[in-house]
């Protein structure tokens, strides 16, 4: 049986949700796990499933020094940043 503690519950990211809030979507919450009585974290990112005026999912995963890019489009399969995150959202407005 694996011990797993939960060490930090990620919150949604402010700036999205100022852009989304016209739209239908819900949030999950992320969070990052250790194992216990080993090194390993586990990091469940935050996810944002919109479904009007489209379908997409974007997760978004807690920065590192490694990515700049935190957020993944799940239906493009591809990474971004906040910035490039934010003008494809405001572009599905119109």
């Amino acid at each position: 049986m694996l011990d797993i503690k939960t060490m930090e519950t990620l919150k949604p990211n402010n700036k999205i949700l100022e852009v989304i809030k016209d739209y239908t979507y819900k949030v999950k919450k992320g969070t990052v796990k250790h194992l216990l009585h080993t090194n390993l974290q586990v990091i469940e990112p935050t996810e944002y499933q919109i479904t009007y005026p489209t379908t997409i999912t974007i997760l978004e995963y807690k920065i590192n020094e490694i990515s700049n890019k935190p957020f993944f489009i799940k239906e493009h399969n591809q990474k971004y940043s906040l910035s490039e995150i934010t003008q494809i959202l405001k572009k599905l407005k119109i």
